[in-house]
């Protein structure tokens, strides 16, 4: 039993979780500064400072913070669409290192064939030039 416990857990797929998970940890906690020191202040600006974690009434002796579950809510919202964002920044940057990639490679392979032109193809193309060199000087 010790044995398969160890195979599961040195298994690729339980590491890469583990690292996403920490990543993922990480990772929350700038998406989360983000919001509430940047974006939720400059929307209070824009909003006039609307706050709906006050929002409550009371049933019987039961206060309900309905205001608190807005509020979360709208930090939510902020917090995907940031993330979004981020992504999405993301992907165009990596396609543009693709595309990048892919133009280098072309440009090799376009040396490579420009380099192996062979020598009879060379030897005629050198008899040609000196050809059309003579003809210019006997004119």
């Amino acid at each position: 039993m010790l044995k398969e416990f160890k195979k599961f857990i040195s298994r690729g797929n339980v590491m890469d979780l583990a690292v996403g998970v920490i990543i993922g940890g990480a990772f929350s906690s700038i998406v989360t500064s983000l919001v509430d020191n940047i974006i939720t202040p400059l929307l209070g600006i824009i909003l006039g400072g609307i706050d709906f974690s006050g929002l409550q009434f009371t049933v019987l002796s039961a206060t309900v913070h309905y205001g608190v579950f807005i509020q979360n809510v709208v930090n939510f919202l902020l917090t995907a669409f940031c993330l979004f964002l981020i992504v999405k920044g993301l992907n165009k940057f990596e396609k543009a290192l693709a595309k990048n990639k892919e133009k280098q490679e072309e440009d090799k392979k376009e040396e490579v064939k420009k380099e192996e032109i062979p020598t009879d193809v060379k030897l005629l193309t050198e008899i040609r030039d000196l050809l059309r060199k003579n003809e210019k000087a006997g004119e």
